[in-house]
């Protein structure tokens, strides 16, 4: 009987505890929210599951899907500000917004 206790002692919490761990992990995931190129780069548009902020994944266009990012950006707090951006420093876009 007392067997039985300590193991219920001991298990309980160490579920308790791996619960909250895979619970953060799948509260941490982002999203590819969209693809697209311009110029010779092409890009994955990001966002965090709650959408609060986005990046882009920057590849110059002749490598493989499977390679590495050429780059990496900081974060956006909208996906039209990230998308901005690119057009401005990789596709060579002359927006309004460029000049900013």
């Amino acid at each position: 009987m007392k067997l039985i206790q300590i193991l219920k002692l001991a298990v309980v919490p160490i579920l308790t505890v791996l619960s909250f761990v895979s619970t953060s992990n799948t509260a941490l995931a982002d999203y590819l929210t969209s693809e697209g190129s311009g110029g010779n780069y092409r890009y994955e548009l990001w966002s965090t599951d709650d959408n609060n902020y986005y990046y882009l994944k920057i590849w110059l266009y002749e490598p493989s899907p499977q390679s590495d990012p050429y780059t990496t950006t900081t974060t956006f707090s909208s996906s039209r500000e990230a998308l901005i951006y690119f057009d401005c420093n990789y596709a060579k876009k002359n927006l309004a917004e460029c000049s900013q």
